[in-house]
């Protein structure tokens, strides 16, 4: 049986994992030049508890679950993962009866460990938040990750089990054909037995090309500012959240930087590549940023970018299943947290329908590439005893070696971001500036490519344009 899963961000991404393990043929397909690109790249990155669910929704169903499940994927898939609890500060007595249904909705969701602070309370868990607060919220379940980070690994693990990859290879529809669905692409014709659309932005699009109708979708876009600075707060902090979505937060990094962000601007469905920042969005995140926290400081400020969310007007994830198609949509916050649960329950319930054979020969388990800056000496010591090019440093900012570099080429990288989004090289305080170019070199040697034919990220984004002298 052949399996088609579109879309390679969280979603797509650990359903094809699951599919690897029956015996099926799955094959990816994603219209950028690498995975985990599109809406899973530019977000908070938050595990979320589930607390601000409504009961007997899907987002209420997965987000709990999807959370606990994180903790043993992390370990299979040997992804960082940080539980750094979170709070929903209340700034008047409005805000504290938000946050006490807030409570109780966690309750009712399965949350565990849930539990209201007083003022002295939140300021002994996190002392730089604002003397104006009167209570919090406080998980200690919430964690943080990097997204593409779990989509990497996840289809590196798919593929590992025999998966296919299809990059660059757009899904301009869905058409059923004598019980098999042929997929039109940018690359060809493919057909199918059973299709997965988890399309991102453009899931509700593709299932409309198959002539099925789910909730249309428009792109919620959010702004973002990363600080180039690890001790401004130990927890993830919420506002209040309001119809407009969680808010404005503070949050630490995996990567042990702070991010500030995001806004909450509904744009048209026509605008579903509309990622610019402006004046205005970013003023709002400083803004809002600093009535959590006071002391936030712009001049720590490395980057900022915007990021798109698929939202629909009955604010839920849609999962629709026509024969052996199903499309998954709006998978906004918390699609993230909730994405494991998500997968696990799809596949399960399809394999259960096609009685689909064990894959007793499957995998679990993918290693991350060395990361030397997070090695203790005596390990560091080894691998460069093995590899003496994991010794020389190129990215200084974020300690990244060359024998890393080299080693995300090796899993696929091709561009300049596909190298950075795998090992944080050109992710620090200078943004590239001093590596960038020492990294081409090593693009050049191990790829075979001329200077003017590397890119950024997109085709046509290249670096330079030619050979001066």
């Amino acid at each position: 049986m052949k399996i088609a899963v579109i879309g390679t961000g969280i979603v797509g991404s650990l359903i094809a994992r699951e599919f690897t393990k029956y015996k099926v043929e799955v094959e990816m397909f994603e219209k950028l030049p690498d995975v985990g690109w599109g809406v899973t790249k530019a977000n908070s990155g938050i595990l979320h508890a589930g607390y601000d669910d409504e009961p007997h929704t899907l987002r209420a169903k997965y987000c709990a679950r999807g959370n606990e499940m994180y903790t043993t994927l992390s370990k299979e898939l040997d992804f960082k993962i940080k539980r750094v609890g979170s709070l929903v500060v209340a700034f008047n007595d409005k805000e504290v009866k938000t946050i006490e249904e807030l409570l109780e909705r966690g309750r009712k969701n399965g949350v565990k460990d849930l539990k209201i602070l007083s003022k002295i309370e939140a300021l002994e868990v996190e002392p730089n938040l604002s003397r104006e607060i009167i209570a919090a919220l406080y998980s200690p379940n919430a964690g943080v990750i990097a997204p593409w980070e779990v989509a990497q690994a996840a289809v590196e693990n798919a593929l590992d089990n025999g998966a296919k990859l299809h990059l660059s290879t757009e899904v301009e529809s869905i058409l059923e054909e004598n019980g098999k669905y042929r997929l039109n692409t940018s690359n060809g014709i493919f057909s199918f037995d059973v299709v997965v659309n988890a399309a991102g932005l453009w899931a509700d699009e593709l299932a409309e090309s198959a002539g099925v109708k789910v909730t249309p979708l428009h792109p919620r876009r959010g702004q973002y500012i990363l600080l180039d600075r690890s001790d401004l707060v130990k927890t993830v902090l919420f506002p209040t959240p309001s119809k407009a979505g969680k808010g404005t937060l503070v949050i630490p990094t995996v990567h042990d930087t702070t991010l500030l962000g995001p806004t909450s601007e509904d744009l048209t469905p026509s605008e579903k590549n509309s990622t610019e920042t402006t004046v205005e969005g970013l003023s709002e995140v400083i803004k809002k940023a600093q009535k959590l926290v006071p002391m936030v400081n712009l001049s720590k400020a490395i980057r900022t970018f915007a990021g798109l969310r698929p939202e629909n007007d009955i604010k839920d994830f849609v999962i629709k299943r026509e024969k052996n198609m199903i499309h998954i949509v709006a998978t906004r916050s918390p699609g993230l947290t909730a994405a494991p649960a998500l997968a696990k329950d799809v596949v399960e319930d399809l394999a259960e329908k096609l009685n689909l054979r064990t894959n007793g020969e499957f995998r679990p388990k993918r290693k991350a590439i060395p990361r030397i800056a997070d090695m203790n000496e005596r390990d560091k010591e080894k691998l460069i005893n093995q590899d003496p090019s994991y010794g020389r440093i190129v990215c200084r900012c974020n300690k990244v070696t060359e024998g890393e570099i080299v080693e995300a080429i090796r899993r696929g990288a091709r561009t300049l971001d596909g190298i950075k989004f795998r090992t944080t090289a050109m992710f620090g305080r200078c943004q590239g500036s001093f590596c960038t170019v020492k990294i081409m070199n090593i693009m050049r040697r191990e790829l075979g490519n001329d200077f003017e034919d590397i890119v950024k990220n997109l085709p046509k984004s290249n670096i330079v344009d030619g050979v001066v002298r």
